[in-house]
C-alpha cells in the first residue's frame, strides 16, 4: 500500500475518535464507535465458522469444547450491572486517576508504560494507525491493579463453566477500534465484550499460522490473510456486546476490536 493511501487510511481512522453526539452514545456507555466511510478492515463482517451456543449443559460444554475448539456463549451469565458500571462517564469519574500499564501490541510484549487512566481515555484511546508497527502501538489490556479497582471487579459474574483443577485470573482492558492482540497462545479461557466488538481469529495448537511477530492484527489482515486458501484460514467470528468466547489450551489466536471495545477475559490456569 502506497504512503499516501496509508496516510488517508490513518485519517479515516482518526475521524473515529470524535466522540459520539447521537442518542446511541448511551447504547455504547459513551465509547466510539466507526460510522460511515471507517476502513472496510475494521468494519467488515465476516463469516462467523465458531458456534454460538445459548443452551449449553457443563457436561456437554467439557465433553464437545473444553479440550477441543471454540465455542461463543450467550445468556448464561447476566452482567448487566458491571455493563452499567463500565461507561465511559462512570469509569473515569471512579478510576480517572488510577495507574494503568498499557502493553505493546505484538506477539511477544514486553514493553510496558504506566500513565493515569484518564490521560489514557482522552489522549491514547483512538483508532490504530494502520502503519505502526506493533512495539510502537500501546494499550490498556491484561495488567490490572486488582486492589485499586476492586470495586468494579466484584461485580463481574464470570462464565458460568471451570475446568477441575484450574484457577481463574481477570484481565480487563479496553481499546480503539482497529486495535488487537497478534497471534499468541496460553492457557484456557474466556473473553467477553462489555461494549462494542471483537473480531478473533484461531488456529489449533498443530496449526502455526502465518505471522509477523512484530506486525499488528490490522497489518496481518491487510496484507496476509487476503492470501490465505480457504484451508489456511482460521476459524473466525465477531464477538458482541454481551458475548463469551472460550478457547481450548495453546490454541493460537489473534484479535481484532472493531470499534472502541470494552472487555473482560477470564483465564485459567
Amino acid at each position: 500500500m502506497a504512503l499516501g493511501a496509508r496516510l488517508l487510511l490513518w485519517l479515516a481512522l482518526w475521524t473515529l475518535a470524535v466522540p459520539a453526539r447521537s442518542s446511541g452514545e448511551d447504547a455504547d456507555g459513551g465509547w466510539r464507535r466507526p460510522g460511515p466511510g471507517a476502513p472496510a478492515a475494521v468494519t467488515e463482517e465476516e463469516h462467523c465458522t465458531v458456534e454460538r451456543r445459548a443452551d449449553l449443559s457443563y457436561a456437554e460444554f467439557v465433553q464437545r469444547y473444553a479440550f477441543s475448539r471454540p465455542v461463543i456463549l450467550r445468556g448464561l451469565t447476566d452482567n448487566s450491572r458491571f455493563r452499567d458500571l463500565c461507561t465511559r462517564q462512570r469509569l473515569l469519574a471512579s478510576f480517572g486517576h488510577s495507574v494503568v500499564r498499557l502493553s505493546t501490541a505484538n506477539t511477544y510484549s514486553y514493553q510496558k508504560v504506566d500513565l493515569p487512566f484518564q490521560k489514557y481515555v482522552e489522549q491514547m484511546l483512538h483508532p490504530q494507525d494502520p502503519i505502526s508497527m506493533g512495539n510502537d502501538t500501546l494499550y490498556f489490556f491484561g495488567d490490572n491493579n486488582f486492589t485499586e479497582w476492586a470495586s468494579l471487579f466484584r461485580h463481574y459474574s464470570p462464565p458460568p463453566f471451570s475446568l477441575l483443577g484450574t484457577t481463574p485470573a481477570y484481565s480487563f482492558g479496553i481499546a480503539g477500534a482497529g486495535s488487537g492482540v497478534p497471534f499468541h497462545w496460553h492457557g484456557p479461557g474466556f473473553s467477553e465484550v462489555i461494549y462494542g466488538r471483537k473480531r478473533w481469529f484461531l488456529y489449533p495448537p498443530e496449526k502455526t499460522p502465518e505471522f509477523h511477530p512484530n506486525k499488528t492484527t490490522l497489518a496481518w489482515l491487510r496484507d496476509t490473510y487476503p492470501a490465505l486458501t480457504p484451508s489456511a484460514r482460521p476459524l473466525e467470528c465477531t464477538v458482541q456486546a454481551g458475548e463469551v468466547l472460550y478457547f481450548p489450551d495453546r490454541w493460537w489466536h489473534a484479535t481484532l476490536n472493531l470499534d472502541t471495545s470494552v472487555f473482560i477475559s477470564t483465564f485459567l490456569s
